[in-house]
């Protein structure tokens, strides 16, 4: 994760993103999880943006991902539970559906370690 240029601008922006499922039902778990974390790194590649971290709970998501100036943080969450909710349903037959909510917030260089320290240890706490 280093700063990053497009034609125009120089840039490091890195947004954490947490939504949770409709029902806060808790059962994005074992094969679920997995296809979502799948489906998450697919996103982010399709859409040029940079999956630092993602965890997946099980009633929540948390990801950090780095993206141009160019895409609103709005825009990358629509795309991330619009797609991610569209393929996992096409492709499963158990349904995964995202409340319209969200959290959003930015990470400068100086945070982004902890943000992303903060996510990785996400998954202990809950075992």
């Amino acid at each position: 994760m280093d700063v990053k240029s497009t034609r125009h601008a120089t840039y490091e922006l890195y947004y954490h993103i947490v939504f949770v499922p409709k029902y806060r039902r808790s059962h994005l778990t074992g094969k679920t999880k997995e296809r979502l974390e799948a489906i998450f790194a697919e996103i982010c590649e399709d859409k040029d943006l940079e999956l630092a971290e993602s965890e997946v709970m099980p009633d929540h998501a948390h990801l950090f991902i780095g993206s141009p100036s160019k895409n609103a943080p709005s825009l990358i969450v629509n795309w991330v539970k619009g797609i991610s909710a569209r393929k996992y349903n096409q492709r499963y037959d158990d349904r995964v559906k995202w409340t319209r909510s969200y959290y959003v917030g930015t990470a400068g260089s100086a945070s982004k370690g902890a943000v992303e320290q903060y996510i990785a240890e996400q998954e202990g706490d809950n075992e």
